[in-house]
Formats: structure tokens, C-alpha cells, sequence
């Protein structure tokens, strides 16, 4: 049993130290978007800067939401972004949905990843995943949302810091 235990913290332990490089490098990004730019896309298609950026920030409560509800329903409850004023919104919002998520994920043990996490829009099942796939999702969101982000300060000619490496404006060869 005692053997058991120890798994499970092993798996928590490698969620939370993957969150906190996440969480570190999102720290890097989010204090550099430009919020009287907000509007601004690099393409029709694309998400507005600002929307991106919360969303971005949002992702971070995911695995609070992933630990203590079992599903999101758009049909029942619209989604309504979060607003944001100015970068100290931004990053309160950050920090919120970090701090909600590290607290749960350390009251977590590996019983508490097997439940079943659905997104859907009524009826129509939109992702079906254990709470586990549900936060390395959030994990992989960050991560996609966070190089978007990446491209714009590129585009905006804000230099782009580093993620898993250096980037292009703070490596020298």
C-alpha cells in the first residue's frame, strides 16, 4: 500500500513541477502584451491580442476546474472572457487561477485523475478526457497559446523571451 501512496505522489509531484515551468514561462510573457494594442490581430482570422492574452491567463485555473467540477457545458453556462483593465488585471488573473489550481493539485492524489473531465455545448460532446488528460491539456494549451503570443510580439517587433530554449532575441551566436 505504502508503495502505492508513493506513486500517486510521484505522478502529483510531476504535474506540479510541470505547471511550475509552465506557470514560470507564461510569467515571462504576459507582463510584456501590450493591452493598448488590445484589439490589435495579425490576421482576420486570428484571435484579438487581448482576448489571446486572457485566454492565455485564463488556462491557468484549468486545472482547478480539471479537479473540482466534471464538466463544462457552453449550452448551460456562456463563456464571457474575463475582463481586463490593464497588465495588473492581466496578471491577477494569472496568479488567481495558479494559485486555485497548485491548491488543488496539492490536495490531489491519483484517485482524483481517473474521474471523467467533458467539455460540450449541450449535447454535443466537445472533449471527453480524464482529469489527468484534461490537465496535461492545459498543459499543451498553455504551451500553443503561449507561442500565438510569441508570434505577435514578433510581428509587433516586441522582443520574444525564451520558452524551452532561447529565442531569437536573447541567444547570441
Amino acid at each position: 500500500m505504502e508503495t502505492t501512496k508513493q506513486n500517486d505522489m510521484e505522478i502529483i509531484n510531476l504535474l506540479k513541477k510541470e505547471f511550475e515551468q509552465e506557470t514560470a514561462t507564461t510569467q515571462k510573457f504576459l507582463p510584456l502584451v501590450p493591452l493598448d494594442q488590445a484589439d490589435w490581430a495579425p490576421h482576420e482570422k486570428s484571435m484579438r491580442l487581448g482576448a489571446l492574452a486572457t485566454h492565455l491567463a485564463e488556462i491557468a485555473g484549468w486545472i482547478h476546474l480539471a479537479l473540482t467540477t466534471e464538466e463544462l457545458d457552453f449550452a448551460a453556462k456562456e463563456y464571457v472572457a474575463t475582463p481586463i483593465g490593464d497588465t495588473t488585471d492581466l496578471l491577477a488573473l494569472f496568479q488567481k487561477g495558479y494559485n486555485e489550481s497548485l491548491t488543488e493539485l496539492q490536495k490531489a492524489d491519483e484517485r482524483d485523475l481517473t474521474g471523467r473531465w467533458i467539455l460540450r455545448n449541450g449535447e454535443q460532446i466537445l472533449a471527453d478526457y480524464s482529469k489527468y488528460e484534461m490537465i496535461r491539456h492545459s498543459f499543451s494549451q498553455t504551451a500553443h497559446h503561449r507561442a500565438q503570443l510569441g508570434v505577435y510580439f514578433r510581428l509587433l517587433n516586441i522582443p520574444v523571451p525564451s520558452s524551452y530554449g532561447p529565442s531569437a532575441d536573447n541567444y547570441t551566436f
